[in-house]
């Protein structure tokens, strides 16, 4: 008698862990209430499961048996779950308690913040935000489900011309897909792109802080899945001006939002908006120069240092330019070629090499070369070859009267490579996209996301890395600027704003190529899912329109700078 046989479904099934447990429950209860018995092992707080290799919330329904990976704060785009159902709640809470008012969620700021504006028929009082804090913390504790609904786009549209919400109307004008998904808090529906938590119940940490000025204020929350504690904000004074000049770009620009982008390619507005936008960016390299030519009998190095892909090597182009036009000639020192033999780099936790630790720099060595060369000594400086892992003699140098050093690296502002070097010589810039044109209101873009973005393409492109490797690699890359770069970012003398208004559109046809290339099933896949989600927003644009200077250029390709060299031995 054969062992095979047709047979009626089962009331149970069960779900495989990582691990090659098991665990069975009713077909068709949440993922929810199958993960719920791992909650006191689980080193983070869940917000999601994998479910055979598709991220999918945690309100999702098991309807048959399958491999389950818990997903929890513990990564990074479990964080952006949290933050994401963080500002659905606050904007739920916002909504019912002050009619005719209207919020906005503006950007991060670091250290777990993000800077939410009010406007309305009067100023937005401390007791106002004490009140909306309180307001969240009860529908915390009462534990309101958040509920999700495909709605069609005529629907959406009846729902934000009752809100009255223009930038999400505008918005909807460039949705490809036939229907919408919102979710439902109490009597609050509005779209918010990615995946929540199933109840406000998830959402305990976080709190509402005075942001300096008035009607602002900024939500905080934890940092990383590993701790609920909410930290210290970084200096944000420092940060503020260049906040407040942007939003003064977006008004010139007439672009408040995505949605006005898109309408200015969809209106040939956008060579417009692109020479304003980089004409606003030159402005700073302007002033940068400024400073130096100020403090020109003292400054002999120029020190550059940002995150990846912030364009800190169109920068440090656009920079020696503006001094070439002061007549001070910049020679470029690259921090690479100081680099340890292989065999002598420092190791990380897992044994590979660590060539994002700053041990992995030959220290006295560079420290030495700057202080001779300073001096006024003629001094040849190593190169490092990359073929054999070994440094070698490379070009000698001697700084003459109308000269400057310009020294690009992501350790460039760590003082352990300066501390015998003297400080009235060097001027610090911290170059990073620190701004990024909204969705919406409520759906902010992070500049993690763009730099990301400006990554993949550049990888894909001219360096032949799939996007798949490139998000594999992303983790350890924020890991390092993590360590590396950001604890020093407030002892540059000035910061430039990397980000240019227009740049998803420049990006998003090569993104999207790159994206779709990653394959389902592998952990890279959800994180390309996610991204490709947004871009189907956003409207592509000629890239021959961008300027052949443009710090873009040094991603979408095409930059007369690639090969620039403002000396020459």
């Amino acid at each position: 008698m054969s062992e095979f046989r047709f047979s009626e479904p089962s009331a149970m099934v069960q779900i495989e862990l990582p691990d090659g447990r098991l665990i069975e429950g009713p077909r068709g209860s949440t993922l929810e209430e199958f993960l719920n018995i791992l909650k006191p092992e689980l080193d983070a707080q869940l917000v999601g499961g994998i479910v055979n290799g598709e991220l999918r919330e945690l309100r999702h329904p098991i309807n048959s048996s399958a491999n389950v990976e818990p997903f929890t704060m513990a990564r990074a785009d479990g964080v952006i779950i949290y933050k994401r159902s963080l500002v659905y709640m606050m904007a739920a809470c916002f909504e019912k308690l002050f009619p005719g008012f209207d919020l906005e969620v503006k950007h991060s700021i670091k250290g777990g913040g993000i800077l939410c504006s009010v406007n309305g028929p009067r100023d937005f009082s401390s007791k106002d935000r004490i009140k909306l804090e309180k307001e969240m913390r009860n529908l915390v504790a009462a534990d309101h489900k958040i509920i999700r609904k495909e709605i069609s786009l005529e629907e959406a549209k009846a729902m934000f011309e009752k809100k009255k919400q223009a930038d999400k109307l505008e918005l909807l004008r460039y949705r490809r897909k036939p229907y919408l998904t919102t979710y439902i808090l109490d009597d609050f529906q509005d779209y918010f792109y990615g995946y929540m938590v199933p109840s406000t119940g998830y959402l305990k940490y976080f709190r509402l802080e005075e942001a300096g000025q008035k009607n602002e204020f900024i939500l905080r929350h934890p940092t990383d899945g590993q701790t609920t504690q909410i930290g210290a904000l970084e200096k944000y004074k420092r940060m503020r001006p260049i906040f407040t000049e942007y939003s003064t770009w977006q008004k010139n620009l007439n672009i408040h939002m995505l949605s006005s982008i898109n309408r200015a390619i969809e209106e040939n507005r956008i060579e417009e908006v692109i020479l304003v936008a980089e004409s606003l960016q030159s402005r700073q390299f302007t002033k940068a120069a400024d400073a130096i030519i100020k403090r020109r009998d003292q400054i002999k190095m120029v020190m550059i240092a940002g995150p990846s892909s912030s364009g800190k090597t169109t920068s440090s182009k656009r920079l020696s330019i503006e001094l070439l036009a002061h007549g001070i000639s910049p020679i470029p020192i690259e921090m690479d070629n100081f680099f340890l033999d292989r065999e002598l780099t420092p190791r990380d936790e897992n044994g590979e090499y660590d060539f994002e630790t700053v041990n992995a720099l030959n220290i006295p060595l560079f420290e030495d070369c700057m202080k001779r060369l300073i001096d006024g000594e003629t001094v040849q400086i190593p190169r490092f070859d990359f073929v054999t892992g070994k440094s070698v003699p490379g070009q000698t140098l001697t700084l003459g009267e109308n000269q400057i050093l310009i020294v690009e690296g992501i350790h460039g502002l760590n003082p352990v490579i300066q501390e015998n070097l003297p400080e009235e010589s060097i001027y610090r810039i911290f170059v990073a996209p620190m701004t990024q044109v909204n969705m919406d209101r409520y759906n902010r873009v992070s500049t993690i996301d763009a730099r990301l973005l400006r990554r993949i393409v550049r990888d894909f492109r001219e360096r032949g890395y799939s996007a798949q490797e490139t998000i594999a690699r992303w983790k350890s890359v924020r890991a390092g600027e993590h360590k590396y770069i950001s604890p020093y970012q407030n002892l540059a003398d000035i910061f430039i704003n990397t980000s240019l208004v227009y740049e998803l559109s420049a990006l998003k046809d090569l993104a999207d190529i790159a994206l779709r290339m990653v394959p389902f099933g592998t952990p890279e896949h959800i994180e390309a899912k996610r991204l490709l989600s947004f871009l189907e927003w956003v409207k592509p644009l000629d890239r021959d329109l961008i300027p052949n200077n443009s710090l873009l250029a040094e991603f979408v390709g095409g930059s007369n700078l690639k090969d620039f060299i403002a000396w020459r031995s």
